[in-house]
């Protein structure tokens, strides 16, 4: 059973001063759960492990799907190939990402559900929303793991020194700029881009927003801001594979960008291997005795409880939950459809006294640096919960 410990939740007010207005759902309840997770320190520690080992599984599955060209079968988009090699061999620095997790509290054992690699949410929420609740309660905001923000800050400084100490960059540093993009009209986007702006800045880096309309393309420089100015790295909270199959001209103009232009791109196209939950079938493939690992392949698995989820799909929407029989325990409908299925056996999640499963979510920047958890249903769906932590 889920140990959580009852805080007073944040007001609306507080919510939308700190840039939280996502705060009520369509059906009027709370976002943010007024509950915290009881982590002990192993747990902690255990999370922290598991994540940083999956993201060495991940780069070595992404070499072989690279060097294999098992990019068909991963759903990757044709047209997209191109970016994603020059990204992978440029080592383009992945800013950050999410891992999923199954178990890690009440005695279960962590398993990796998937990898939002490209486009993770909750990053807000796990960085700031829940530090602010343990604060707001008087309770000690350092007993969390969740390094988050200072992961982000140093990732922003990786981009232009890299492995260099800061002191050799001199007066030179801080005259990259970074554009940050986000689609109009989605205020969860906006806040996370405008988030991770502002670590930039506090980075010490140049930096600007504008909307996705807004930004500017030319094939031998690169990225535009309004302004006409010209962008070093271009952050765009905008999933690739939406760009290959809807922008296909603007594509073939970031392809050229990579090769010619100034400017480099967050996240790097590479990250979309990391995304596609193809890649949990390549995984298990290549590292079956791995603890963390559930069987996963393109087709439905024999004798065992399993889930059916497309390729990209998000926000738990098309996917179906089996018996080990085959018979189907529940399904949801969704946009993603056309996607290829992936079968995956299911995992003990830990639950509460209402029967919410709870799933972990690590973010990973550089290395595992912020827990958060999510709970709801079966099947984790967009009217799910976000639940904070406390190490205890």
């Amino acid at each position: 059973m889920v140990n959580l410990v009852t805080v007073e939740p944040l007001s609306k007010t507080v919510m939308e001063d700190i840039g939280l207005t996502w705060h009520t759902d369509a059906d009027g309840s709370a976002y943010i759960s007024s509950d915290l997770v009881e982590v002990s320190e192993a747990e902690a520690e255990r999370y922290y492990a598991v994540a940083n080992s999956l993201y060495d599984l991940f780069v070595e599955a992404a070499q072989h799907v690279i060097d294999q060209q098992r990019y068909a079968e991963l759903g990757i988009p044709s047209n997209l190939v191109a970016l994603i090699e020059d990204s992978w061999e440029k080592d383009d620095l992945h800013l950050y990402g999410r891992f999923d997790l199954a178990g890690g509290i009440d005695g279960l054992p962590i398993k990796l559900i998937e990898f939002n690699a490209d486009t993770p949410t909750s990053l807000f929420e796990t960085s700031i929303v829940q530090w602010a609740l343990l604060k707001a309660n008087d309770m000690d905001e350092t007993r969390q793991f969740n390094n988050l923000h200072e992961m982000l800050k140093e990732n922003f400084r990786r981009l232009v020194t890299g492995e260099h100490p800061l002191e050799e960059f001199g007066e030179r540093y801080g005259q990259e700029k970074l554009l940050f993009s986000s689609v109009g009209g989605l205020p969860e986007d906006e806040r996370t881009v405008r988030y991770l702006q502002q670590v930039a800045h506090e980075a010490g880096l140049f930096t600007d927003f504008c909307y996705l309309h807004e930004a500017g393309f030319t094939s031998e420089e690169g990225v535009f801001n309004r302004d006409q100015q010209l962008a070093d790295f271009w952050f765009k909270l905008f999933p690739w594979e939406d760009i290959a199959a809807d922008e296909l001209e603007l594509t073939r103009m970031l392809e050229k960008i990579a090769k010619r232009g100034r400017t480099r791109l967050l996240n790097p196209a590479y990250t979309l291997l990391f995304q596609s939950k193809g890649m949990l079938k390549v995984l298990y493939e290549l590292f079956p005795d791995s603890p963390y690992l559930l069987p996963t392949d393109y087709q439905p698995l024999t004798d065992v409880e399993q889930v059916e989820k497309k390729m990209f799909g998000r926000e738990g929407a098309n996917m179906a939950l089996y018996r080990s029989d085959g018979g189907v325990v529940q399904t949801t409908d969704g946009p993603y459809a056309h996607y290829k299925s992936i079968f995956q056996a299911r995992a003990d999640f830990a639950r509460d006294t209402n029967g919410d499963h709870y799933q972990a979510g690590v973010f990973y920047v550089w290395e595992a640096c912020g827990l958060g958890f999510r709970k709801g249903g079966p099947i984790l769906d967009n009217m799910s919960k976000f639940v904070g932590h406390l190490i205890t």
